[in-house]
């Protein structure tokens, strides 16, 4: 008690950024460090301010403690507001949901963040007064409904200077010479053209101020019903075959309403569907995929399974790990995305055929199929700033509802589903299946991921480009008037200094060639014949042989019971789909050519680095793949001195553009989970299998089943 009344005498002051304001504050707050069960911790000043609630303690005072993967905005002990879930109240060792008013204060508070950290703090140390304050003021500002020119997106806009380029080569797509650049490099300008209809707004709300069509479709069919019933352009096929989606008409209508708009859909797919020449597919998606009702319920369940409070919750899911995780269907749902993206990716590739994404608002689950298509048939979409550009394209200029999403006002509930987490659970299924065919880590998704709460970019705080435009424009809080300039996600020098930036880039992305002019027409011709295969192939390739014919038939009759279960998922795959996805798969992979996830059953994982990183009882000390990682990265820095040692004795020391490698030290100490992990943390596995600590509690059971000894620190990583 001594030691600690000294060390509060230090006083220890929030780093605030600009705009940011203190609200609340309470002194001598314990906070738990929850591993062991224990109640070891430390003490400190818990605030709230406009942005994050944060714990400050000595520790935070100092640099020397910093992590090798810090945030420059968001640190250890913070949590903005908007990355709060839950916040429970303990009252007499019984936990209960903190909403709103309260009559009587709790002596523990738990906060449940949207990034899966769990926060414990202790107050029976704090005064009374400043109790009823914190815990009243961190409920309020984080957990009630608010307006939107309340977020901290308009403070720290109005009152940071503005002096960062932002664009790190991503396109925006927010003028008319971003769509045409996309159509040139993609070819699509024979068939498609960039319209300029919707400015000001005339059209839709919800569409963007430009967008591409056909160019048969008139500025008339456009502005007929603001812009339902369209075809909106997404990706042109090497081929000349189209990835397109549409807005539909709502389903419950009078009959003659329905008939008129029948008759402009049949008149608008004549302009694409021209047979035998140009084909057409229609795919429903609010009818071949899950709800956003369905995503929403899958992944509160999967998600209850990473918020442990304590070792003992830890070991005691470990015990039925893999009835849980299924029981929770949040695999199986990405599993059926992958697989619909394939049969789109069959169509477009092998079938040359338009594909056309139809849903009521075109702006969920057609953003995550068509960004899924791009990342496995174009290799641009597996850059950095191309995946970036992407998501530009289809997801912020696309008008995904940020806002309503992700629930970052908590005005409705019922509109938020992780529609955008699903999309990047889908992209590192492909990482970690396929490392070398991308620029970037699965490091980067998860900041990706994480960067959904951190609201100074617009980025992800948005409904629409109107809604943005909207708002942009108005006076500042402070004396300059004109518009807000926000800062984009895509600038990650705001978040990360260099060192941890190079944790983003992959050092082992295998770069495209650029061939020489003699050598193009080759190259192209041999890139078509990999990857397209015979419109009818009614049987198998002479070249196979008996014997493998034989065998895969057998294999097939054998498996087909055990695994028909995660390749079915509501209906039979087509015959073509099979075929096209196993002949894919039993030749080389091309990594900048088309890539098909593998999806039949075990295939797909669970993302172990965002979902378990704050989990010490999953992580392997000098294990997973950072280990391999680390002893490539050393290898990769010798041959980076050797050849600047090279150039220096041919006196050619001239200017290189050498990419940072980040430095690992301590590799042996390093998590699995790194660079989220900290170093210092061990956490002891109890001697005792699961089971047996089980029966010890109660008289459960427990023995008898099947996944009894999984251990989860081994089966992850």
């Amino acid at each position: 008690e001594i030691h600690i009344k000294e060390s509060i005498e230090k006083e220890v002051n929030p780093r605030l950024l600009p705009g940011e304001l203190l609200l609340c504050e309470a002194n001598t707050v314990y906070k738990y460090i929850q591993e062991d069960g224990s109640n070891r911790g430390t003490y400190g000043k818990l605030i709230c301010t406009n942005f994050k609630i944060a714990f400050l303690d000595e520790d935070s005072a100092s640099d020397d403690n910093e992590p090798q993967f810090k945030n420059k905005i968001v640190g250890e002990n913070d949590i903005t507001l908007q990355c709060v879930d839950q916040i429970y109240g303990v009252y007499d060792e019984k936990k209960k949901l903190l909403t709103g008013q309260m009559r009587k204060y709790p002596e523990k508070l738990i906060i449940y963040c949207k990034d899966l950290r769990v926060f414990h703090f202790c107050l029976r140390y704090t005064k009374e007064e400043e109790v009823k304050r914190i815990v009243s003021g961190i409920v309020h500002h984080s957990q009630t409904p608010k307006l939107l020119k309340r977020l901290f997106l308009f403070s720290y806009a109005s009152a940071a200077p503005n002096n960062t380029d932002g664009r790190n080569q991503t396109v925006m797509f927010d003028t008319l010479e971003d769509w045409r650049d996309e159509l040139e490099r993609t070819k699509g300008n024979v068939k498609y053209k960039a319209v300029v209809t919707n400015e000001g707004y005339r059209v839709s709300e919800k569409l963007p101020l430009y967008f591409v069509v056909p160019i048969c479709v008139s500025e008339e069919s456009i502005l007929k019903f603001q812009g339902r019933g369209i075809p909106i352009w997404c990706w042109s096929c090497h081929n000349g075959a189209a990835l397109l989606k549409m807005s539909a008409f709502p389903k419950e209508q009078d009959d003659s309403t329905s008939q008129m708009q029948k008759a402009f859909l049949d008149g608008i797919y004549k302009t694409i569907s021209k047979p035998p020449y140009e084909l057409l597919k229609t795919d429903d998606l609010s009818s071949s995929l899950p709800s956003l009702q369905d995503i929403q319920i899958a992944y509160t369940r999967f998600k209850q399974l990473f918020l442990i409070d304590n070792s003992t919750d830890f070991w005691a899911t470990d015990v039925k790990w893999f009835s849980l995780l299924e029981s929770t269907n949040w695999l199986e749902i990405i599993r059926r995305f992958l697989k619909k993206a394939i049969e789109v990716a069959e169509c477009l590739e092998r079938q040359h055929t338009n594909v056309l994404l139809i849903e009521e608002s075109a702006t969920d689950l057609c953003c995550v199929i068509s960004s899924l298509v791009q990342v496995m048939m174009d290799s641009y979409s597996r850059t950095k700033s191309g995946f970036q550009s992407l998501i530009q394209k289809e997801w912020v200029t696309g008008g995904h509802g940020f806002l309503d999403r992700c629930n970052h006002l908590h005005k409705n509930d019922k509109e938020e589903a992780p529609v955008f987490l699903l999309l990047l659970n889908c992209v590192w299924q492909l990482v970690q299946q396929y490392p070398p065919a991308f620029e970037f880590t699965e490091t980067y998704l998860t900041v990706l991921s994480d960067s959904l709460y951190v609201p100074i970019f617009s980025t992800f705080f948005f409904n629409s480009q109107h809604q943005k435009d909207t708002n942009t424009t108005g006076e500042s809080l402070k004396t300059q008037s004109g518009p807000f300039k926000f800062l984009t996600v895509w600038d990650w020098s705001v978040q990360f200094e260099p060192k941890a930036q190079a944790l983003l880039s992959n050092p082992l992305y295998a770069e495209k060639p650029k061939p020489d002019k003699s050598q193009r027409k080759t190259t192209r011709f041999k890139h078509q014949r990999q990857l397209s295969l015979p419109l009818t192939q009614t049987k198998s390739s002479p070249k196979r042989g008996f014997f493998r014919e034989e065998t895969d038939h057998l294999i097939k009759n054998i498996l087909g019971k055990r695994i028909g279960k995660f390749i079915n998922s509501s209906d039979e795959p087509h015959n073509s789909f099979r075929e096209f996805y196993d002949s894919w798969h039993s030749k080389p992979v091309d990594y900048h050519g088309l890539l098909l996830p593998c999806i039949d059953g075990p295939e797909i994982k669970v993302w172990a680095q965002r979902y378990l990183r704050w989990i010490p009882e999953a992580q392997l000390h000098g294990g997973g793949t950072i280990a391999t990682a680390a002893k490539i990265l050393d290898l990769m820095e010798e041959v980076q001195s050797l050849q600047v040692k090279m150039d220096e004795e041919h006196s050619q020391a001239v200017s290189r553009d050498v990419q940072a490698v980040p430095m690992l030290r301590n590799c042996a100490r390093l998590s699995s989970l790194f660079p989220f992990a900290l170093l210092q943390r061990q956490s002891v596995k109890p001697a005792l299998p699961t089971s047996t600590w089980k029966d010890l509690e109660d008289e459960d059971d427990l023995v008898k089943r099947d996944d009894e000894f999984v251990d989860l620190s081994g089966d992850m990583s």
